[in-house]
């Protein structure tokens, strides 16, 4: 029996899946939590020309305010938020865009900000939860959390806040239903969904009394 040489075995063509291309379609594509945090498509990111492997510029918008960074391209929006401009209300939990933790607002869409990359971001309005409250007093959001006692460890409720927030955006209106299947897309290891759940329908009608960004 004849044995073939490599040479001569056909290779497989290389399908181009890459890490960078997954966590572009997952973060760019998040959606907002309407329905569930992944469950409504965005445009897909523009594809720019090789960077890296070294610090390169990256411009931000965060909260209104412009940042000028050098980082890696691989480097995260969290990370970014949280190890280069003290953002620390974005957590690392799982950093694998389950736990919703590090959710944050991108053009009105609320994202996972451990999937986006840093350098995705720019060009994109960002909220991250330091920047909701208005000047001397909390966002109705994070004050009925508050009054519902929606939180113990505490760990998770900036999430939970910016998702709710952005959930409420798009869904001034909702039912108790709603409000769970809105929050669908962040988890809660302390198990306080009944009162985030009642704070969101609380925040929902103080919302409506005034205008808040």
């Amino acid at each position: 029996m004849k044995i073939k040489k490599d040479s001569e075995v056909p290779k497989k063509p290389r399908n181009g899946f890459s890490r960078r291309g997954f966590i572009r379609g997952v973060g760019i594509s998040g959606g907002a939590l309407g329905t569930g945090i992944l469950e409504q498509e965005a445009p897909a990111a523009e594809t720019t020309g090789s960077l890296g492997p070294g610090p390169v510029p990256v411009s931000l918008k965060i909260n209104g305010k412009a940042y000028n960074l050098n980082l890696e391209p691989r480097v995260t929006l969290l990370d970014a938020l949280r190890h280069h401009l003290d953002l620390t209300g974005a957590k690392r939990v799982c950093d694998r865009g389950t736990c919703g933790a590090c959710t944050v607002i991108i053009d009105g869409k609320v994202m996972y900000s451990c999937t986006v990359l840093a350098i995705d971001a720019q060009g994109k309005e960002i909220q991250t939860i330091e920047g909701i409250a208005s000047a001397g007093s909390l966002h109705p959001v994070s004050a009925a959390f508050v009054k519902h006692d929606a939180q113990q460890c505490g760990y998770c409720t900036p999430g939970f806040v910016m998702a709710a927030k952005g959930f409420l955006d798009k869904h001034p209106n909702p039912t108790l239903d709603q409000c769970e299947r809105g929050l669908s897309g962040n988890l809660c290891r302390c198990g306080t969904y009944v009162g985030m759940k009642k704070a969101v329908l609380e925040a929902s009608r103080n919302l409506k009394g005034g205008s808040h960004a």
